[in-house]
């Protein structure tokens, strides 16, 4: 899905849009599909559910600008999350992996991360509800700074967000590790680091279960 007219950021630093640039010439984005990767704990994972060394470990890699991950986040997501997330039975980490428009993607992310741990997974749910908007012409600065005031952050805290060095910085190095481990599109899943095909309910649910069950 690609929105009509350029994505210009005022406040986005030249560095963000160069991660941008080499993530666009790196990453496969065609429709979001991709490699494979492993699901060990890594530095800056976005987790919910059970703690670290649970007996099982849902990992996504997804991006706020891919249309199959907003479907997922809006179909799968609530049951998954009822069954085996409010539940303590599975722990879920969510990785970034900024696709085409790889600035909007870029600029949601750092501001997700600045809103705080409390407010990460609303605001990236957020993000990705707003998608039609994001990338259907509306200027996709204006649309990131309504969900960034709405999780309490002011326009210069935005501004500030999107222009982080070091935030940038840390992306690149959880990106690149990423690629290394061989994802190449969104949405990926993995179950105790294997990959898995059918990311439905049901497909999740048939290999959770299993592991689950097992002594």
């Amino acid at each position: 899905m690609r929105a009509s007219g350029p994505f210009k950021y005022a406040s986005m630093s030249r560095r963000a849009a160069l991660t941008a640039a080499a993530l666009a010439a790196m990453v496969a984005v065609a429709g979001c599909s991709g490699g494979a990767s492993g699901g060990a704990a890594a530095e800056g994972d976005m987790a919910k559910g059970a703690p670290e060394g649970a007996k099982v470990t849902v990992v996504e890699y997804a991006s706020v600008t891919c249309g199959v991950c907003a479907a997922w986040q809006a179909q799968v997501w609530p049951e998954f999350k009822a069954k085996y997330v409010d539940t303590n039975k599975v722990r879920y980490v969510f990785r970034e992996f900024p696709t085409s428009p790889q600035p909007v993607a870029v600029a949601g992310f750092l501001m997700a991360r600045c809103a705080g741990p409390d407010k990460y997974f609303p605001v990236i749910e957020e993000i990705m509800a707003s998608q039609p908007e994001l990338l259907g012409g509306a200027p996709p600065r204006q649309v990131l700074l309504r969900i960034a005031n709405g999780a309490g952050l002011s326009e210069e805290q935005f501004a500030a967000c999107v222009t982080d060095e070091e935030a940038i910085k840390a992306m690149d190095t959880r990106i690149k590790a990423a690629l290394d481990a061989g994802v190449t599109g969104t949405p990926n899943f993995f179950i105790n680091g294997e990959k898995v095909s059918d990311p439905s309910m049901a497909g999740l649910s048939e290999k959770i279960d299993a592991i689950l069950a097992a002594s």
